[in-house]
């Protein structure tokens, strides 16, 4: 991400856009890992819960590589909360729950962020139109790109954590389909087949030059924002069409 920003032509602009980030992202993480936790701890297993691992404090739930990695390139990790499926009430159906809450989870906010910047989009384009003052001006424009990264990055995550093979997060929602004997033999290669899709994904980033979670992102935060910002704008001025 910190490399698509600078690639944009404005360092300075580039900079205020990662501060505005980063705690998009330690909120995006620490809700992340709170939703598994919190939905072991409903399916029988206290072990997260015990471990004051059900808190949005930040410093709880971040890996320091995986933060940089969201920091660089938009996807990442955070430190997995700690699962006891022998505590679950039904290990199967517990265990695809917790993985999915996660990506749930990503999901509401990259909704609730999307559906706040197109208000914002919707408020800087009036600003624009009706010559506002600077300071206002500058305060929609901000929050939308706040909001936007807050819909952006979400998604982004909630994307990369559904890969459907170990360890992702996919992985353990397929294990409530596949048989148990086909997902522990795949599951013995885990860290060989993380370490191949990492490479995979950063040659499509920088080889080639796209990110299927970039583009999946994208797209979700465009399908809220625009419409919403369009709805906006058109109440404001019904005879202008905006296309």
């Amino acid at each position: 991400m910190l490399f698509s920003l600078l690639n944009g032509g404005n360092p300075k602009e580039a900079i205020a856009s990662l501060l505005l980030a980063l705690p998009v992202i330690f909120l995006a993480l620490s809700v992340h890992e709170v939703a598994h936790g919190f939905v072991a701890w409903k399916c029988g297993d206290s072990t997260a819960y015990n471990l004051g691992r059900l808190t949005l404090n930040p410093l709880k739930h971040l890996d320091p590589m995986g933060t940089l990695c969201m920091l660089l390139v938009g996807y990442g990790w955070a430190k997995p909360v700690p699962v006891n499926t022998r505590n679950f009430r039904n290990p199967k159906r517990g265990m695809a729950l917790t993985a999915a809450a996660g990506p749930a989870a990503n999901l509401l906010m990259g909704i609730f962020g999307s559906v706040l910047a197109g208000v914002f989009l919707a408020l800087m384009n009036y600003t624009h139109l009706t010559d506002s003052p600077i300071l206002w001006q500058n305060v929609c424009t901000w929050s939308y790109i706040l909001f936007n990264l807050m819909g952006y990055l979400n998604f982004m995550y909630m994307a990369f954590n559904l890969i459907p093979v170990p360890p992702f997060d996919g992985s353990r929602i397929a294990l409530f389909f596949l048989p148990e004997k086909t997902y522990f033999k795949v599951m013995r290669y885990e860290r060989q087949i993380m370490m191949g899709v990492l490479l995979t994904l950063l040659v499509l980033s920088y080889l080639l030059d796209f990110s299927p979670f970039s583009w999946v992102a994208s797209n979700l935060a465009n399908l809220i924002e625009v419409p919403i910002a369009k709805g906006i704008l058109s109440l404001m001025f019904p005879s202008i069409n905006f296309v």
